[in-house]
């Protein structure tokens, strides 16, 4: 199937990707815009891993305030060059940043800053949840391990479901953002405050109503 120059053009708004990589990806998938979609996603994915190993000293510093002033978000994401820093895609990343991180609550940005009494203790506490489960002890430590990784989804950061689309994670976002951008990208650290917190109050859901500005 011959490639023409609106389909280049209708796969290039949809993925930002360059006009010869649309065009090589719509050949390579014989004109199937789907497939070629992917394709580009693939290929920047991978070349978002190449750009992971460079220093990002650059961008910014931002907030986010939920309505009313319950919770507060200060995050700081760095990128390679002051110029990338100040584009509104870059500052739009990062507000989306901050968003999940007031819907979400992460207590970590990867799991490798998960300090290690803390997961021996989650550790502990999945043991002795199995063997209560009436498990075998010969594979309680192969359940924990499952269910490890729960535990990561739910603390870390990166490893949480996108509040905006749930079918990526945190991670994918960022290396599609790298691949995208053509900068290494970092998310550095956070804090997030929440208003009483520490003391008793009602439960809510915070996924919920942070979605609900975003959609005002």
């Amino acid at each position: 199937m011959s490639v023409t120059a609106s389909m280049v053009k209708e796969l290039r708004e949809k993925t930002g990707a360059g006009m010869m990589d649309c065009k090589k990806a719509l050949a390579e998938a014989n004109g199937d815009m789907e497939k070629a979609a992917e394709i580009l996603r693939e290929k920047g994915l991978a070349a978002a891993a190449k750009k992971a190993g460079r220093i990002a000293a650059e961008g910014i510093v931002d907030s986010y305030i939920h309505a009313g002033g319950r919770i507060g978000v200060l995050v700081e994401v760095n990128c390679e060059t002051d110029f990338v820093g100040k584009t509104d895609e870059f500052k739009a990343f990062v507000k989306d940043i901050a968003m999940q991180i007031a819907a979400a609550n992460p207590q970590y940005v990867s799991r490798e800053e998960v300090p290690e009494e803390v997961l021996e203790k989650e550790r502990q506490i999945l043991r002795t949840q199995a063997l209560n489960e009436g498990k075998p002890e010969n594979i309680v430590e192969k359940m924990v391990d499952g269910r490890i990784g729960k535990f990561f989804k739910e603390v870390c950061l990166l490893e949480q479901p996108f509040i905006k689309d749930p079918d990526i994670t945190i991670e994918n976002l960022l290396k599609e953002k790298i691949a995208k951008i053509g900068e290494n990208i970092s998310i550095r650290r956070f804090v997030r405050y929440e208003l009483g917190e520490g003391l008793e109050k009602r439960q809510d859901n915070f996924v919920e109503e942070v979605m609900s500005q975003v959609k005002k």
